[in-house]
């Protein structure tokens, strides 16, 4: 409903499937099971979308299709879900991966990341992100979404889940779960409730109570059981994996009903019987490939864990200079407390009172965040940073809207904002217009002079970026503030770079109306290779009234929706940056920043006698980042920015952002969690690698076979019998001392991005095509 309504979008909703569709229906959303728990056939309703030319997406849980006919057999064109109960905890909301999946056709129009299948230089198989020109930081406004941050680490959890128990065992868990489900429902049907839907898989509804409701409801919450209420005073409730007999016996003690013990053998052969005479079984098996069916010992899982980890280059094999991704330290004692039964098994809906401490720590949060920005009132609610993007400026509209200002629909965003920004301003349905940067990389106030004159009356918002993305404290950000401001507009602040903020100024302070936090970057939720993240909107009091709602709580006509399924989001993460600033408290943090600055600097003057540093601010300073130009290269020596990148995975460190903001470019942000002995090690390995360019600009190296346009280099290259490579092995692979001692080995050679996008394989083959 609330990206609905941003974009004008009218739902109709109905309980069951309409006779006639309207001629404007471009999509059909289905869900089975339903949240009542129903399970039904698709198929007539999926025909009936199908038909008025519009396309269908069907809601499933991933562990009920093991039993049903799953979506796409059943004629979808999108099937969508969450995977939490693939072995990652409840957490008070989050975090959870969701999937998405669809028919090939659409490829082009997923949103967020894709990962692909391509081969490297060798002809080795080898993954990469697929078909990147979707998305956000690359189309910006003409994005198929603003994601940025997703939750990786929760689908590498729900992966290794389905490897572990593999088909056979995740049929048998979704068997024994509806076999239990079967047992209270067949044993609540004769004490004289009556199951409300006579096909479901996990979930009932009950109705017809011979008896009080307040009675039923208090002795299940006695036994330790919180049921769902409907508006109608129908009872609901859900069973899962750890759901055993002594559940099921306490359950209908609380309703009253006696026990029919039946062993689950029995009943969940019953009920695979009853899904199959119901035409509604899942006929195909699911999870073919061979994979999923090699790793049911812990010791052989936990070794291909293993495996595919030290694949991986990160924070703790040596720094991760990535520019505006402030990969700082994820310290141990902030971790702790995600292992705490307190923090993984409440659930969100769960009354207010039996959760008193989430209550604590997000008011805490709340607060601390609001003084840390300046921004006093904060919604957690936003799952990353583009999500608070989207947040802040449905605030901003909404606000808008209520004083009268609907026809304000436009968002200024300066051509160097974060791909997020553009992204997020249409879902919001606002209009794009871009503000141009001068020859310093600051955003230039005669052009948004020029834009405020032009749309004035109809700028509803602009975003900006301080530091900016360009890596620089601007000295006009007060002014351009203001300009927005007396144009009637409000100003949406970028906090991707709050690293560079934090206790020494705030967002509030110098204009801005909402701003976002990256808990996963500035407060030390790891990135978890692209999620989980937590992005939280902060606002000045005049849009608090607008910030996300919830339909769990009682809201006031006019007041955004969601957007989260959670009311404060990933929650259970919260404790990581709960636990960041009550042990680092206020003079910490500002001395956190001010050597996140110094270290940045350090690079930059250390750098700077061999590379051209693209951005400087007042002073010749930069910011907490940097930006390296690498363009001259390509013309003295042939050497690219990408060459640059793999290369440095040859002398243990992982690329800075490539190409972005600036094309052949790359942006470099140290954090102020490294030593200097680890700067001094990263500007060596450039240094070193701008000494091989030299190389090939004096001609002693060629233009074409050198170790920069080959890189990066594998064992199995450098170990390989023949090595027809004008310079050595050792070269190749040993190019500085730390190596000898800390070698990262790459896996693979140069990857063939071409070939990946033109033979997307982002599904696993079956057996015979492996085969093949």
């Amino acid at each position: 409903h609330t990206r609905a309504a941003a974009l004008g979008w009218k739902i109709h909703e109905s309980a069951d499937f309409p006779a006639h569709l309207s001629a404007k229906l471009f999509t059909g959303i289905l869900a089975n099971p339903e949240s009542d728990g129903r399970v039904h056939d698709l198929r007539p309703a999926l025909k009936q979308v199908r038909d008025s030319g519009a396309l269908s997406i069907v809601v499933a849980d991933p562990l009920s299709l093991f039993l049903f006919t799953p979506p796409g057999e059943l004629g979808a064109d999108i099937a969508v879900g969450n995977t939490q109960r693939f072995g990652v905890p409840i957490g008070f909301g989050g975090p959870h991966a969701a999937y998405f999946a669809t028919k090939l056709a659409y490829q082009r129009l997923l949103p967020g990341r894709l990962i692909g299948v391509s081969k490297d230089a060798a002809g080795r198989t080898a993954y990469r992100l697929s078909l990147q020109t979707r998305e956000q930081h690359i189309r910006r406004d003409r994005a198929t979404s603003n994601i940025c941050t997703a939750q990786v680490l929760l689908a590498v959890l729900a992966s290794m889940y389905a490897l572990f128990h593999g088909p056979e065992g995740l049929k048998q868990i979704a068997l024994r779960i509806h076999g239990h489900t079967r047992r209270l429902a067949e044993d609540l049907a004769a004490a004289g409730f009556r199951i409300v839907h006579s096909t479901y898989f996990d979930t009932l509804r009950v109705s017809g109570f011979p008896q009080d409701l307040k009675g039923v409801s208090a002795r299940a919450l006695a036994a330790g059981y919180n049921l769902r209420h409907f508006d109608n005073g129908d009872l609901g409730l859900t069973l899962d994996e750890k759901t055993d007999e002594g559940e099921v016996e306490a359950l209908l003690k609380a309703f009253g009903a006696k026990s029919k013990p039946s062993t689950i053998a029995l009943r969940s052969e019953a009920a695979e019987r009853a899904i199959r005479e119901g035409g509604l079984a899942r006929t195909t098996p699911p999870l073919k490939h061979p994979i999923f069916s090699a790793y049911r010992n812990e010791n052989e899982l936990l070794r291909y864990i293993r495996r595919l980890a030290a694949k991986d280059l990160t924070l703790a094999h040596s720094m991760v200079p990535l520019g505006s991704c402030t990969m700082k330290l994820n310290a141990s004692s902030e971790l702790t407390p995600l292992g705490w039964p307190s923090v993984t098994e409440p659930h969100p809906f769960a009354p207010s009172d039996q959760n008193p401490g989430y209550a604590q720590m997000v008011a805490d949060l709340q607060d601390w965040l609001g003084k840390i920005t300046g921004l006093p009132h904060v919604s957690l609610q936003p799952n990353a940073g583009s999500q608070g993007e989207y947040a802040g400026l449905l605030a901003i509209r909404a606000w808008q809207h209520a004083r009268g200002e609907s026809q304000r629909d436009i968002c200024l965003i300066p051509v160097s904002a974060h791909g997020t920004n553009p992204a997020s301003a249409v879902l919001t349905g606002f209009r794009v217009v871009a503000v141009a940067c001068d020859s310093a990389g600051n955003v230039d106030l005669a052009d948004l002079d020029a834009k405020i004159r032009e749309h004035g009356p109809r700028i509803a918002a602009a975003m900006v970026t301080y530091p900016s993305t360009h890596g620089v404290f601007e000295a006009g950000i007060r002014d351009f503030c203001k300009k927005i401001h007396d144009a009637g507009g409000q100003v949406y602040l970028d906090g991707a770079n709050l690293n560079a903020l934090v206790g020494i100024c705030r967002p509030g302070d110098f204009g801005a109306d909402a701003c976002h936090l990256n808990l996963h970057k500035t407060f030390c939720i790891p990135h978890g290779g692209g999620g989980p993240g937590v992005g939280p909107v902060a606002v000045a009091k005049h849009l608090a009234p607008f910030l996300p709602s919830h339909p769990l709580e009682k809201v006031p006509a006019g007041k955004v929706g969601p957007v989260a399924s959670a009311p404060q989001g990933s929650a259970s993460i919260l404790v990581i940056p709960w636990m960041y600033l009550a042990m680092i408290g206020a003079r910490g943090l500002a001395r956190c920043t001010q050597v996140a600055l110094l270290n940045a600097n350090y690079l930059a003057k250390k750098l700077a006698p061999h590379y051209p540093i693209l951005f400087r601010g007042t002073g010749g300073w930069v910011a907490h980042e940097f930006i390296v130009d690498l363009r001259p290269f390509k013309a003295s020596a042939g050497i690219e920015v990408d060459d640059v990148a793999k290369r440095l995975m040859d002398y243990g460190f992982h690329a800075p952002t490539v190409s972005w903001p600036v094309g052949g470019t790359i942006m470099i942000e140290p954090t102020e969690s490294e030593s200097r002995e680890e700067l001094d090690r990263f500007a060596e390995a450039l240094i070193a690698i701008r000494q091989e360019i030299a190389a090939i600009e004096s001609g002693q190296s060629d233009r074409t076979k050198n170790p920069l346009k080959f890189a990066p280099h594998p064992a199995t290259d450098v170990l390989s019998d023949s090595w027809d490579r004008p310079y050595t092995r050792e070269q190749a692979a040993f190019p500085a001392p730390w190596t000898r001692t800390s070698k990262y080995w790459p896996t693979v050679s140069r990857i063939d991005a071409v070939h990946g996008d033109r033979n997307l394989i982002c599904s696993c083959p079956s057996v015979s095509e492996l085969a093949a």
